[in-house]
């Protein structure tokens, strides 16, 4: 399989041959800015065609078809729509901490984006809490939304982020305990580390049911986690017209509407690292033939490819299961999903001490 390292260190040393090292270092950051950014918005663009799409075909529709070829256009349209729009200012709100607010949930999304393994080799940062610092950070997401409720001085925003706190807060309880269900599997919490032991057989097959439940549990609670549906209470138009963001236009608007799908895409390449090998190829044990095969799939193919077979399935919830309302919500997690996750994760600690995993 290709390593990218080869590539970034070609690229390092040939910077190093006529710069000096700390202007190597700020060169190669804004290199890995530009390119982060840039990887934002196109995936921001695809996803919002891609759900589109899947909801037409789900609703017996067409979808987008009028701006370029089978609608392929309609969302670079709409960013330039979004773009000019005239951004409206408001008057008796708290006008630092409004403009601040989309910001944040932006800055989230994107220090998280930045510890997605892309492939072999191919990663921004990786050191040896690289999953904690992910949870971490995604964890700043839910102060831009509540800030955002509080300082539109609207009754509808701040439903909306009161509703989003208590969701977000409650959900990642079961993120967190559904990761750390599997960093007891691969023993390190190395974002490298967690896909190099999944070099022989991914950790859903791996970790036996624990490791099933786990992914199920994370699928849900990711979900919620982004405030799509049938968990999308936060911004529920008919009730709360669209919560949090009712007060916000124009770009403003559009940090919300992007950071919503590249928190999809996050949620999903998550999945896909702790429970399906992140870049790692598909390998058998003893099948060395099929192995060798899959390991000229280039390592990025195998990541993105997981990613959008995953926000396929957390679309999939969206258009198939109706609105819950708040006290069902809260009920599922604090009643169901949290204690099975607390036995589960016992469960694979048993796993792991008496030698059952594969």
């Amino acid at each position: 399989m290709q390593d990218f390292s080869t590539i970034t260190d070609a690229i390092h040393s040939f910077l190093l041959s006529f710069l000096p090292g700390w202007l190597t270092t700020t060169v190669e950051c804004v290199l890995i800015g530009v390119g982060l950014l840039l990887v934002y918005a196109l995936l921001a663009l695809f996803y919002i065609y891609y759900e589109r799409k899947v909801c037409a075909a789900f609703q017996c529709r067409i979808g987008p078809n009028r701006v370029g070829p089978w609608g392929l256009l309609q969302s670079f349209a709409d960013m330039f729509k979004i773009l000019i729009k005239e951004l409206i200012h408001l008057n008796h709100i708290d006008k630092f901490l409004f403009a601040l607010a989309p910001y944040l949930v932006i800055i989230a999304s994107m220090l998280a984006f930045a510890v997605l393994p892309w492939g072999n080799g191919l990663q921004i940062i990786d050191f040896n809490i690289g999953i904690f610092f992910l949870v971490a950070v995604s964890s700043i997401g839910v102060l831009g939304i509540l800030l955002a409720g509080w300082s539109s001085n609207n009754k509808f925003t701040l439903i909306g982020a009161l509703r989003s706190g208590a969701q977000m807060v409650s959900y990642e309880l079961s993120i967190g305990l559904s990761v750390l269900t599997m960093v007891c599997l691969a023993g390190t919490m190395s974002v490298g580390g967690i896909v190099e032991e999944q070099s022989d057989l991914w950790f859903i097959f791996k970790g036996h049911i624990p490791a099933l439940i786990a992914f199920v549990i994370y699928m849900i609670a990711g979900t919620a986690e982004t405030n799509r549906g049938p968990f999308d209470l936060p911004e529920a138009e008919s009730e709360l017209t669209a919560g949090y963001h009712t007060e916000y236009s124009g770009i403003h608007f559009g940090f919300f509407y992007l950071a919503e799908y590249l928190n999809l895409f996050i949620v999903a390449g998550v999945a896909s690292l702790l429970f399906l090998g992140g870049w790692m190829p598909l390998h058998i044990p003893g099948w060395d033939t099929f192995n060798h095969i899959m390991d000229y799939i280039p390592s990025v193919v195998w990541f993105i490819g997981k990613a959008i077979v995953l926000s396929f399935v957390i679309i999939w919830f969206k258009w198939t299961f109706p609105r819950l309302r708040i006290d069902q919500l809260l009920s599922l997690e604090w009643k169901y999903l949290l204690p099975i996750n607390l036995f589960n994760l016992v469960l694979m600690v048993c796993i792991i001490v008496f030698g059952w995993h594969f």
